[in-house]
């Protein structure tokens, strides 16, 4: 469902270009990097100390596929016709962040469940600020 989201995100581009924002993507494993690249129209990045996804790192177990939001946005994800695999590392959950160069952080999105992703408006908004 990571997937869903880089898509979305890269549906920004053309707008965070204009506000002279770079969308910038971190990953933290190698495995599946490249198969991602094609969801995500950004640099890719390899964190491994995953300094990005702390202080503390969020997992969520394999229980938290039983979560009815996660099979919502699974199915969300798969009638858009993005799919994704069950290779890797997949419970870790993730950030956004909208990072001004003078301001610091403006926008912060902690994923809460597998699936849930920032407002596109919020993150645009955000960029606004950059």
């Amino acid at each position: 469902m990571c997937r869903e989201e880089a898509s979305g995100l890269s549906s920004l581009k053309p707008d965070l270009d204009n506000l002279g924002v770079k969308l910038v993507g971190i990953v933290h494993e190698k495995h599946g990097s490249e198969e991602f690249k094609q969801f995500f129209n950004g640099p890719l990045f390899l964190d491994k100390q995953r300094t990005f996804y702390g202080p503390k790192e969020r997992w969520m177990g394999i229980t938290g596929m039983l979560r009815f939001g996660v099979w919502r946005s699974a199915f969300r994800a798969k009638s858009k016709g993005i799919v994704g695999n069950f290779e890797g590392e997949g419970r870790i959950l993730g950030r956004l962040l909208v990072v001004s160069k003078d301001k610091g952080i403006v926008f912060q999105y902690d994923e809460k469940e597998f699936g849930d992703h920032a407002s596109l408006k919020d993150v645009l908004d955000a960029a606004q600020l950059v």
